[in-house]
């Protein structure tokens, strides 16, 4: 009586679940209509303790479902007598998981298993002999399904429009457009001030803690204090930013204002992992919203992460790391301190010399030499800006057309030479074919011809295509000089070099060999800055020919 009594207080599952996917045939599979269903069955045939177990909006090709796993708990615990669903898709969309509960793990357990559609009842075996087939073509409808999502969002791209959902922090949706992005002031906010600490030398880290010590909201917690929908747990600590999250606000490049197509794909319409797709496969659109960080930032914060800072042993780190090199050799400068030398003693070295053993010199400079060296030029550059801002920008603008032209030109002469390859690679496929129809050459010998040739012709083809798009993207490229000449603009009277000012300005410093001039010894060095790269400015008389160049071309130099 005892296990009867038992018996009876075991639960009778009323399990639902609806994917996004099956929502779109309408009413019929809703969760309230399953639940309806469900009730009105159990009533009429008399089982008792009816308890709901629902997964609203998650795919049936997956089992890692929060209800499903609970009530799968429940029934290892034997704490389920019956499981009963509208039909089998709503159980899953898995064929083999599927035929595992039902034909291996409830049976083992006890359970009797109900679909109500497909008349399938384990207890009194009816049903059963169709399930596997039923549970195949319900796979099958999940496998077409994802395949019409794919087409849909590959049309959806080819328009121009963004296939992801996801929103990045410091956008939210337009309320006269859903589809339309418009910028979240107060999250923008915090999305430029990352990247100007980026700009300050700071990495994602270093940020992440800055910030938690601002006591700034971290975006889950941001999202949750303007009432908006997040997958992620609310935090014990509001303020908990980590590097992770930064580092992926520094990488997204859509706050320039674009969109951002097939970064990732799923594996399969059954493993929902995504991976990253490479770099080649993703589709960006420009100017699909306003841009809360301009392009030129961007650029420069990524060249900066990939110049990373390599910490001392001391924790000191030098203002220009990861933007010094070598003039001969092309390896970076390492900035070298320790315990046993002062600051003042702090230096460069050639990454590629090794005690003479090396394939270089020492290329040595001392850091504070080396501060004193681009504090001097800079200056000069901002004074001469000062004066004569129209020269400046006309005399670069005059260096970068005359360089991009000469690219251009050597890059179009690439391209017809590959062009012509291929014409001629098509005629010799054919000419081979032809001789060996007619038996002039095996087939083993024209497998081999033509495998060769086509080989390369793909090689060619893949090569132009980067080529032509090289060729349009240098013919539409402006130097974007606006920021350089607003830092510049404020560098008059600079005193003190600062992180911000050093890698908003400099791009690149090649230190050469010392030189002795008038019996002193001295370390010559190039400073690339952004956007105009080297710079040699104009002494009087160059100056004074510039003028009347400009004055003799006034439309030309605008």
């Amino acid at each position: 009586m005892a296990k009867q009594a038992e018996k009876k207080e075991k639960l009778t599952a009323l399990y639902c679940r609806l994917s996004q996917d099956d929502g779109r045939e309408g009413e019929s599979n809703s969760i309230s209509n399953q639940k309806e269903i469900l009730m009105q069955y159990a009533k009429q045939h008399g089982f008792l303790h009816p308890e709901f177990f629902i997964d609203d909006g998650v795919s049936g090709t997956t089992f890692m479902r929060p209800d499903f796993q609970r009530m799968q708990k429940m029934a290892e615990n034997g704490e389920i007598a019956t499981i009963i669903v509208k039909d089998l898709s709503r159980f899953g969309r898995n064929y083999l998981e599927v035929g595992k509960y039902l034909e291996i793990a409830y049976p083992t357990l006890g359970i009797r298993f109900i679909a109500i559609q497909e008349n399938v009842d384990t207890m009194n075996n009816t049903g059963t002999e169709m399930m596997p087939f039923n549970n195949i073509f319900n796979e099958w409808y999940a496998a077409q399904t994802s395949k019409k999502i794919r087409a849909v969002q590959k049309a959806k791209a080819d328009n121009g429009e963004r296939v992801s959902a996801s929103i990045p922090y410091g956008y939210k949706k337009s309320p006269d457009n859903p589809k339309q992005w418009i910028i979240d002031e107060p999250a923008a906010e915090v999305v430029r001030y990352i990247y100007k600490l980026c700009l300050e030398g700071l990495g994602p880290t270093q940020i992440a803690k800055r910030l938690r010590a601002e006591k700034i909201l971290c975006p889950t917690a941001y999202f949750e204090s303007v009432g908006k929908a997040t997958a992620n747990k609310t935090p014990s600590d509001p303020y908990r930013w980590c590097g992770d999250t930064t580092k992926r606000i520094i990488d997204n490049r859509q706050y320039t204002g674009c969109t951002i197509n097939f970064k990732s794909s799923m594996i399969s319409y059954k493993i929902h992992k995504r991976l990253p797709n490479d770099e080649s496969e993703w589709q960006i659109i420009p100017n699909t919203q306003e841009a809360i960080i301009d392009e030129t930032t961007w650029e420069r914060v990524q060249e900066l992460r990939k110049n990373r800072r390599r910490n001392t042993a001391t924790g000191r780190e030098s203002i220009f790391s990861g933007l010094v090199y070598c003039a001969d050799c092309g390896s970076k400068l390492y900035f070298c301190a320790s315990k046993s030398i002062t600051e003042k003693q702090e230096f460069y070295r050639c990454a590629a010399y090794k005690e003479n053993t090396g394939t270089c010199s020492i290329h040595y400079i001392r850091d504070i030499v080396l501060r004193q060296l681009v504090l001097e030029t800079i200056q000069k550059v901002a004074e001469f800006v000062q004066g004569f801002e129209p020269v400046f920008v006309y005399l670069f603008a005059k260096k970068n057309a005359e360089g991009r032209e000469k690219n251009i030109r050597a890059m179009k002469i690439k391209a017809e030479q590959s062009k012509k390859r291929i014409a001629e690679l098509d005629k010799l496929i054919e000419r081979i074919y032809t001789d060996n129809v007619m038996g002039k050459i095996s087939d083993e010998r024209f497998a081999i011809m033509s495998s060769n040739f086509e080989a390369e012709q793909k090689e060619l083809r893949e090569s132009l295509s980067n080529l032509e798009q090289s060729i349009v993207d240098a013919e539409t490229e402006k130097v974007d000089m606006k920021r350089f000449l607003e830092t510049i603009r404020e560098c008059t009277d600079l005193k003190e070099l600062t992180p911000a000012i050093v890698n908003t300005l400099i791009k690149r410093i090649e230190v050469h060999n010392s030189i002795v001039v008038d019996g002193v010894k001295r370390v010559p060095i190039d400073i690339h800055f952004t956007a105009v790269g080297l710079i040699s400015l104009p002494d009087e008389k160059e100056l004074l020919e510039l003028i009347e160049e400009i004055m003799a071309n006034p439309l030309k130099s605008a």
